[in-house]
């Protein structure tokens, strides 16, 4: 009789399954792994970038503070030079008038008054530095116009409001009839009436108004409204109009709110305008919420303009701007434009101007 077969149970086939089986796991563990440090090294570049950002706010805060620092100390030093300076004048006065007492002479008592007169000057000029140091009082000034807006804000800016001549151009393009193509679209197939109610075109105009709010009486304005083709607003053919003039203000206003937004924008033509002034704007205000359209002539035929012409556009026209001449952008941002917020900056920070992207709300 044979002798029955022994089972053996570690087979070769047995061995095999284990091999398989470690293997997977360990090509699992090589798998996890490898996602986990590219995660650990992502997670890395965002925590030092946000450290970055954040070590370069604190630099720029250290230094404000010094900057102010040393402000606040010239204006002590300059206070403590005045008060000084008082105080050896009283004590001239006090002796001057002892020697007047033993005797009395013309020299002498010009000599007092005219060091009197000097404490004054000094006292008046203490009270100048103080009140300089003082926290500003809300107050209407010299204004000649006010403007009420939506709620008590307050505004802190980096825009010089100042120039003798000043000079403000206003995005007048259908572009500036919605915030979005579809709402421009809506708003192209409207009435003119329904046109000019478009709430980008009304906060346009109230934004011009707000700035001849901000100016002082003594400063020359025009305002230009541009689209293909750039209009004066303060009479054609007229240069500048004075802020004390209200009735040619208040009539520009009115014809300003029954403009009707339309057709392209031609930047460097608005630009082209600076030139035919005389006198030469000393700052302008741009309106506008996006990159110009055209050039210096209309397209043949109607067309979507491809972002790279729009690029070269804007190129062109800010070539064309004068030398040393601040631009202070005020940008309606357009949806679907997002290089316009670039250039325009550059175009301010390189002319020694501003740019301020406007909430919806404003002013």
């Amino acid at each position: 009789m044979p002798r029955r077969r022994q089972t053996e149970v570690f087979s070769l086939s047995f061995l095999d399954c284990i091999s398989c089986g470690f293997g997977a796991v360990v090509l699992l563990f090589v798998i996890i792994n490898a996602q986990v440090a590219a995660r650990a090294k992502m997670a890395s570049a965002e925590v030092m970038s946000e450290t970055s950002r954040i070590d370069e706010e604190v630099l720029e805060g250290r230094k404000n503070l010094v900057r102010l620092r040393n402000s606040l100390k010239e204006e002590q030093d300059r206070r403590a030079l005045a008060a000084a300076e008082i105080a050896r004048m009283q004590e001239l006065i006090a002796q001057l008038t002892a020697d007047l007492k033993e005797g009395d002479s013309l020299a002498q008592k010009e000599s007092i008054e005219q060091l009197r007169a000097d404490i004054r000057q000094l006292e008046e000029s203490n009270k100048r530095l103080a009140f300089r140091n003082a926290p500003p009082e809300p107050t209407t000034g010299q204004r000649i116009r006010a403007f009420a807006g939506e709620g008590n804000r307050q505004y802190l800016t980096g825009i010089r409001m100042g120039g003798s001549h000043v000079l403000i151009l206003v995005d007048g393009s259908g572009s500036m009839l919605g915030r979005n193509f579809v709402n421009v679209v809506r708003f192209r197939s409207m009435p003119d009436a329904e046109k000019r109610k478009a709430p980008k075109w009304r906060q346009a105009v109230r934004s011009v108004e707000w700035l001849l709010t901000q100016m002082q009486p003594a400063q020359q304005v025009q305002v230009v409204v541009f689209n293909e083709k750039p209009v004066r607003f303060f009479g054609e053919g007229s240069g500048w109009t004075s802020l004390r003039e209200k009735d040619k203000v208040d009539r520009t206003l009115a014809r300003l709110r029954q403009f009707v937004p339309g057709k392209g924008t031609s930047l460097i033509n608005a630009f082209a305008e600076i030139s035919e002034l005389e006198p030469q704007p000393d700052n302008v205000f741009l309106i506008t919420d996006g990159l110009p359209t055209q050039g210096d002539q209309p397209p043949p035929e109607v067309e979507e303009v491809q972002a790279q012409k729009r690029v070269k556009y804007m190129v062109d026209a800010i070539r064309s701007l004068p030398r040393k001449l601040p631009m202070n952008i005020l940008l309606l941002p357009m949806d679907g434009d997002p290089e316009a917020a670039g250039y325009f900056w550059q175009m301010a920070y390189t002319s020694g101007g501003a740019m301020l992207t406007i909430a919806e709300d404003w002013p």
